[in-house]
């Protein structure tokens, strides 16, 4: 490749971008994962943490004083304000964790494509940082069924997280490639295979319509 290139990768509850991920880690790919970033920007003595006891207060840490997610998703839970609040705090700070985990990775691989693993990549605004956005789909029956099995969860429950997230149909606008999981996981890997030796120079592979 002549320049590097950052591929956001995201993805509803249920559609299998952590499976995608996974794979293209086993294919030799950098993979920076949101879900990292964001426990080591609350880890204690962070900025991150200390913005949310600023908010919260000292009742959101554990006994050794560390954040207690399960205090803090109450909090949040219920609350669209207190949500967007933690997330206007977070985001910003996942967002400069990954960037300069790229820097270190880039000493490595001057000019090979780098993920940006994010689930709330495009809610976040984190997509307009991409060279190109994925976007992992899968049918909605599917995504139940996988929430269901992940979570231990009923499919009422499995149906009322889905549709708290951003509608797929809308995540699809942003998206430069779009990957079906509908299937098994054969065929998913065959399609993330294809793509990725397309953007690592490795060989081709047909652009996916939106």
């Amino acid at each position: 490749m002549s320049a590097p290139i950052r591929i956001g990768l995201t993805g509803g509850i249920g559609a299998g971008k952590s499976t995608v991920s996974a794979r293209l880690k086993r294919l030799g790919a950098m993979v920076l994962d949101a879900d990292v970033a964001a426990r080591q920007v609350v880890e204690p003595g962070t900025e991150g943490l200390k913005k949310l006891t600023a908010r919260y207060g000292g009742e959101i840490l554990t006994d050794k004083g560390e954040l207690d997610r399960v205090k803090l998703a109450h909090i949040i839970f219920g609350s669209e304000e207190e949500r967007l609040a933690v997330n206007f705090i977070l985001h910003p700070l996942v967002g400069a964790c990954m960037r300069a985990q790229e820097s270190v990775y880039r000493v490595q691989e001057p000019e090979g494509p780098i993920f940006y693993d994010v689930p709330l990549l495009i809610e976040s605004g984190m997509h307009r940082d991409m060279d190109e956005v994925w976007l992992v789909t899968a049918d909605e029956a599917a995504r139940v069924r996988r929430v269901m099995l992940r979570d231990g969860c009923t499919e009422e429950e499995a149906h009322a997280r889905i549709i708290r997230q951003m509608p797929e149909d809308e995540k699809r606008r942003y998206a430069d490639r779009v990957i079906d999981n509908s299937g098994g996981q054969a065929a998913l890997f065959r399609r993330v295979d294809a793509l990725y030796r397309k953007v690592s120079g490795q060989g081709t592979a047909e652009r996916i319509g939106h």
